[in-house]
């Protein structure tokens, strides 16, 4: 069984996204925001109980990583964006690339920056 941690978590939900070949990308509020996959998709990714993840998602809300919305689902903060953004470029640019096109992803981390 994998050793769960935010990382990890962050990690599964790009992975996740491009086996997936979608990710969602919102702007609102001057803000990058990602919708982040839901808890038991991670769950059964990463093969371990749903009730296994469900801790790091609050730890991941205190943190202000990620934020839930009902009805929309999870979605990442400025901060959780950066994270995520800083995922997809250092180490899954060419496969991130190869879904968003080349300047919005280029855009986004810049914006990511910016907060």
């Amino acid at each position: 069984m994998v050793a769960l941690s935010v990382d990890v978590l962050f990690d599964a939900a790009v992975r996740i996204q491009l086996l997936e070949r979608s990710i969602t990308i919102s702007f609102a509020d001057n803000t990058v925001r990602i919708k982040f996959p839901t808890t038991r998709r991670l769950a059964e990714f990463l093969d371990v109980p749903h009730y296994y993840v469900l801790p790091y998602f609050a730890m991941m809300e205190q943190e202000e990583l990620v934020t839930r919305a009902e009805r929309v689902g999870i979605m990442t903060t400025a901060k959780g964006s950066r994270k995520m953004i800083g995922i997809m470029k250092v180490q899954y640019e060419a496969e991130t690339v190869g879904i968003i096109v080349h300047t919005i992803f280029t855009e986004s981390a810049k914006k990511c920056q910016a907060e």
